[in-house]
């Protein structure tokens, strides 16, 4: 059996881990967030897919293209974050694969296949963005994530030389002001939202 993580690490990655919606004066460095993409990349996807394409916007120019894009009560959040991750993915993902799934043909598996490809995508780039929070959080950085924005504009702005990206949600990461969290919303108990058989 693996080893598995402390209390209190479980408490820093789920039970204490919060959504922010305001951030304190504290840089996020170019190092941490290669540190975040190197512990996310690691999470499986469907045939090492890896098709999550990732914006990471921290200059105040860059803040004010993307807080242009986002819905009135995320503009604030995005322009004081560190950074907020566009997290988008990439239509033609198959076009990797012979190096990503060397094992066997999996390109053919996705060519002409243009649904597909974008239902494949847009799941497995989700589950990246998931790795990307529990990442975040592993070293001691807080998440914002939030789907208030025009995707369509976002995606022309941010994705403009890669016309086969599409962006799909957002997350800012820094490190969290207590006082813009709300008090944490119910969550269901087992019996509710499952079922062993």
């Amino acid at each position: 059996m693996s080893d598995t993580l402390s209390d209190s690490a479980l408490d820093l990655i789920f039970r204490d881990a919060r959504s922010y919606n305001g951030w304190l004066d504290k840089d996020v460095s170019r190092e941490q967030i290669e540190a975040i993409y190197d512990l996310m990349k690691m999470g499986p996807t469907s045939a090492n897919q890896q098709p999550g394409r990732f914006v990471w916007v921290t200059t105040p120019e860059a803040k004010q293209r993307l807080a242009d894009c986002a819905d009135e009560g995320n503009k604030e959040k995005i322009l004081g974050a560190p950074a907020t991750v566009i997290i988008g993915y990439d239509l033609d993902f198959h076009e990797q694969l012979p190096w990503l799934f060397p094992h066997t043909d999996a390109k053919s598996w996705f060519e002409g296949k243009v649904e597909g490809r974008k239902e494949s995508a847009f799941r497995n780039s989700v589950l990246q963005g998931a790795y990307l929070m529990i990442a975040a959080r592993a070293l001691g950085l807080d998440c914002g994530p939030m789907s208030g924005f025009d995707p369509e504009k976002t995606t022309k702005e941010f994705f403009a030389d890669q016309p086969r990206y599409t962006a799909d949600w957002l997350c800012a990461i820094g490190y969290g002001d207590p006082d813009s969290i709300f008090d944490r919303s119910p969550r269901p108990e087992f019996d509710t939202f499952n079922k062993v058989i």
